[in-house]
């Protein structure tokens, strides 16, 4: 029963493993899962990780399966219940880092590498810089300098501890005096704040604590995907996911490597993709894990008219200068120079060390000072839209990254007072587009120089300007475009159509690990587009303080700190209101007061927004006292008597929430591309950014009831997403042929006064959906009066006949059981009276 591992999935359901939910946990929501409709399980990454982990990226073995989950063994018995199911698995793989744990000891390679420093045979592992600090590794554990800390440090035996720290001594130093001891090891321990300077290994984006791995060596790989590839082989493993390609030296070497090893295995990328951007059509995968379809269906429910609106309301209201939230390009142009001169300063110098080495031993390229270097580095870095260049020393260069960096250089040039030390900029592009040689120093140059953008795209976009820049929070998200919410019809299909062409079997997500918030918290908040005007008499009936007068009272007791924490607060609260521990409303007919916004819950997400944001505090210089401010407010004002209130306003929303609910999630389920869905997400499912979005759910242990032709309607929002989503899967698997990569897509056009309201395609032929956009708008026109939808009939499309999908003419909604003719167009206020929805499939096909 176990599905075609050569094929691609009809859709995948993602579980985070964790201690708490284990692989038996998993192997126990098997059944529920199958009746689902789903095809694969995606499971978090299952290498042994730093004990107690909540994630798995932070792998301390690539050669055993994490002992807490139920190691080797309780995979494989998931794996046979799985496919004893009829399901397979997908898995997450980490190829970019490794923990840096305490103890060291957990992290084997590291621990030899410490011991023995560049001669070990693990050196070749991780990407050090070698040259600095006297030939030793920065480790900045430290909680204070180290005369400081000395007295915390000890020998025991051939160990050197300190705290829940254990470093390896260099053989024949154990009996040294404590600083003869520390002088001689191929290692320095350092203040924890060194890192942002003095770091010479390359790591996870800010997070000193992963340390960054040579996948590009033929051996590190080899030895890092062993036991990947022996699952694979052994038909535990059917696909892949495959975290952050882009923090690779090669990305699409490592990519052609792993399908070689893996027999070619289903296989998508988490590469983030801006708007315009497109995958690199060499890249030996099946697309990415979905992120640009996601900005692409949420951004089909928001009103441009009103994102507009909101955003001049945000503006008067919070009163943010213009690089400091006012203005998103000039927003995100502080941010990425803040981080670069900041977080990544050790990155950039690194890069200036490089570039300087590359000049000197060139006479033609001689006498550019390390401050020029410098200089050109951080502009053309923080000039790049997308996340990285793919250029690799010695090997043509692609017009894309050609024209990348030629546009960034010049925008580079603008930053010289002395225009002739802007010629840096030419050498620094030269050097990230590999043009200089095919040295160690060059091809080092280009490889860092992309890696260190991808990080500082993703610091400085997606942790800091989003938290920054607050008009429209639902549009602040993983591979989406705050200046520009809105994605039209046309887009869209665009989208899809280009999708089914190149693509077909790409991921697309709505929720994820990472998303800052769940699709549907997301939908709550992009409603308020088609209420700026309410949002913005809400707000200032709620926070009747202008920004001076706030800024005078800030010491109020429960008063908002600043304007723009306000802002932020009231929309997560819009979006959470109602929702229970887990992320989901309660599904067993037990009441939930919408009123009610969880503290718990809240709190913390509004802090990590004004810690990421950095404007009054920050993960490593908290502000005490505008913390305690900010909770103070949290807990009086969203989480307090004033929820009643937002609750009111929530209703008035709720049926702009229902058509994006259930609008997303069909086109999800019916788009081009295999459907990942988060644990939970079935139902209505709120979650906020990590950790909140990453708790256990509760799935049940035995298979859905049938409830088709009971006529029992659903009860709420979440149960319709369920039936929804139900119907979806089981289609896709029932007819793969009709999703798949010989699948085809054409739009479906309404006529009649309200046709921009209604969104349609068809698959194959065989399937159609209907979803409706801005309702309230819809309504405040007058409704759908005469549109209708015109629908293919079968003399029309081959698709049927090609897929033996029927005969019938006529169309049948799996939502309602009701029967269309084919004598004519669909009047839109008949098709979608019950739902603003509709999954339409050719009568005489068993769905």
């Amino acid at each position: 029963m176990r599905p075609d591992p050569t094929a691609p999935p009809t859709a995948t359901y993602r579980l985070q493993l964790q201690p708490e939910f284990p692989f038996a946990a998993a192997e126990r929501a098997v059944p529920y899962l199958a009746s689902l409709g789903v095809s694969h399980l995606h499971l978090s990454p299952v290498l042994e990780a730093v004990p107690g982990s909540a994630h798995g990226y932070d792998v301390v073995d690539h050669g055993a399966v994490r002992a807490e989950l139920g190691g080797e063994d309780g995979l494989r018995a998931l794996a046979r219940t799985a496919h004893a199911h009829g399901l397979g698995l997908v898995l997450d793989i980490v190829p970019n880092h490794m923990a840096v744990p305490a103890p060291e000891r957990l992290n084997r390679p590291l621990w030899e590498v410490l011991r023995s420093g560049p001669a070990s045979p693990y050196a070749r592992w991780f990407d050090i810089d070698w040259a600095e600090h006297g030939g030793k590794v920065l480790l900045p554990v430290l909680g204070g300098r180290l005369g400081e800390e000395l007295p915390r440090l000890s020998v025991s035996g051939s160990t050197l501890r300190y705290y829940d720290h254990e470093f390896p001594l260099r053989p024949g130093t154990e009996r040294l005096p404590l600083p003869g001891v520390l002088d001689h090891q191929w290692y320095r321990l350092g203040w924890w704040r060194l890192a942002r300077t003095d770091l010479n290994y390359r790591r996870f984006f800010t997070i000193s604590d992963l340390i960054a791995v040579r996948v590009e060596d033929p051996g590190v790989f080899a030895a890092t995907h062993a036991k990947v590839v022996e699952l694979v082989r052994d038909g535990v493993v059917d696909g892949l996911r495959v975290d952050h390609p882009d923090g690779l030296a090669d990305p699409a070497g490592y990519l052609r490597r792993l399908r070689e090893a893996t027999g070619g295995r289903w296989t998508v990328v988490e590469k983030i993709l801006a708007r315009d951007e497109r995958l690199p059509a060499d890249w030996p995968v099946a697309g990415t894990t979905g992120y640009d379809a996601l900005a692409h269906i949420d951004g089909l429910f928001v009103d441009p008219e009103g994102a507009a609106e909101l955003a001049r309301a945000y503006r008067a209201f919070a009163a943010p200068a213009a690089d400091q939230g006012g203005d998103w390009p000039a927003t995100a142009r502080r941010a990425a120079h803040r981080v670069a001169a900041h977080e990544l300063a050790s990155e950039i110098e690194r890069l200036v060390r490089t570039a300087d080495r590359i000049c000197a031993a060139r006479p033609a390229l001689r006498d550019h000072a390390p401050a020029a270097l410098r200089t050109a580095t951080r502009e053309i870095l923080v000039r790049l839209p997308v996340y990285r260049p793919y250029a690799v020393a010695g090997s043509p260069c692609t017009p894309a990254d050609t024209a990348l960096l030629r546009e960034a250089a010049e925008g580079a040039r603008t930053a010289f007072a002395v225009p002739e030390e802007a010629h840096a900029a030419d050498v620094v592009r030269d050097a990230a587009l590999g043009l200089l040689g095919d040295g160690p120093d060059q091809r080092d140059f280009c490889a860092r120089f992309a890696q260190t953008a991808s990080a500082l795209r993703a610091k400085s976009v997606e942790d800091t300007a989003f938290y920054r820049y607050a008009p429209l929070l639902s549009a602040a998200e993983v591979g989406g475009a705050p200046e520009r919410p809105a994605v039209s019809p046309r887009e869209f299909h665009a989208y899809c159509a280009r999708t089914q062409r190149d693509w077909p079997a790409s991921g697309t997500v709505l929720s994820t690990h990472d998303t800052k918030r769940s699709a549907d918290l997301r939908a709550r908040i992009a409603a308020l587009c088609e209420f700026p005007r309410q949002w913005r008499e809400l707000l200032a009936a709620l926070e009747p303080l202008s920004p001076l007068d706030r800024d005078a009272h800030h010491a109020a007791a429960g008063a908002a700190p600043d304007a723009h924490v306000a802002w932020v607060a009231w929309q997560l609260a819009l979006g959470l209101g109602g929702a229970e521990g887990d992320g989901n409303p309660a599904v067993d007919g037990t009441a939930v007061d919408d009123a009610v916004v969880d503290a718990e819950r809240l709190v913390p997400a509004v802090l990590k927004s004004v810690r990421e944001a950095a404007l009054r505090t920050t993960w490593t210089e908290p502000d005490a006292a505008y913390e305690e401010a900010v909770t103070a407010f949290v807990a009086a004002g969203p989480c307090g008597p004033a929820g009643a209130e937002l609750a009111r306003f929530r209703a008035a929303l709720a049926p702009s929430v229902r058509a994006a609910t259930l609008g997303a999630a069909l086109l999800h389920l019916t788009m081009p591309g295999v459907p990942d869905l988060y644990m939970g997400t079935e139902r209505e499912y709120l979650a906020l950014v990590d950790p909140d979005n990453r708790r256990p759910v509760h799935l049940p242990n035995g298979p859905l009831p049938d409830v088709t032709g009971t006529g029992e309607p659903p009860r709420g929002l979440s149960e319709e997403k369920l039936l929804l989503t139900r119907a979806a899967l089981r289609l896709r698997r029932a007819h793969p042929e009709w999703f798949g990569t010989t699948a085809s897509y054409e739009p479906l056009t309404a006529t009649g006064p309200a046709a921009e309201h209604c969104t349609a395609f068809v698959r194959s032929g065989a399937v159609a959906a209907v979803v409706t956009r801005l309702p309230r708008r819809l309504a405040e026109s007058g409704g759908w009066r005469t549109t209708a939808l015109r629908l293919p009939d079968a003399a029309e499309e081959n698709g049927v006949g090609a897929g033996g999908g029927g005969e019938g003419g006529g169309w049948r909604d799996l939502l309602t059981g009701r029967c269309l003719g084919a004598d004519g167009p669909a009047p839109l206020a008949e098709l979608l009276a019950r739902y603003p929805v509709a999954l339409l499939v050719r009568e005489g096909v068993r769905a």
